[in-house]
């Protein structure tokens, strides 16, 4: 089990992570236009051509996000990244993992016929429904599954005991 380094922003307007998502969508952006142009620029069709760009470009896993009394607890499948190519941010309302992968055949040892590894982007934000103290969130990576622990902040501890 390899430890994850979490970036953690108390306060969400803070966070350069928004800098870093705003690139991700122009790039986006920019692949569902190249889209839109290599179809004749037909109308009717821009939904499409935006989610096979997002498609083409990010990659979404599977992820569940359980409650506790006092925490939450995400799993988000990972495999195929290493602990550090992955990117954990934190604000006290929201989650988000990112990660990269470059992985390219071996032209090395002889002549490739085809090859399905490429430069991959893992992308998943996970909104919670009750603020958490950034401060005591952990993440570590264990067999191909990111596991993230969440506590609570001590407003939101307090309403569910109260509740």
């Amino acid at each position: 089990m390899s430890d994850i380094a979490v970036r953690k922003y108390p306060k969400t307007e803070n966070a350069p992570l928004f800098e870093e998502v705003e690139r991700m969508f122009d790039q986006i952006r920019r692949r569902a236009y190249g889209l839109f142009e290599w179809r004749g620029r037909g109308e009717g069709r821009d939904v499409d051509d935006w989610l096979t760009a997002e498609r083409e470009m990010l990659w979404s896993p599977p992820a569940e996000l359980t409650e506790k009394e006092n925490a939450y607890q995400a799993r988000i499948a990972a495999p195929g990244f290493d602990a550090h190519e992955i990117k954990v941010t934190v604000t006290p309302r929201r989650i988000v993992v990112k990660a990269e992968a470059n992985q390219s055949s071996d032209k090395q040892k002889g002549n490739v016929h085809f090859s399905e590894f490429a430069e991959r982007t893992l992308f998943r934000r996970i909104d919670l429904p009750e603020p958490i103290d950034v401060d005591k969130v952990k993440a570590n990576l264990d067999k191909g599954l990111l596991l993230l622990t969440a506590e609570k902040a001590a407003k939101a501890k307090n309403t569910a005991v109260t509740a």
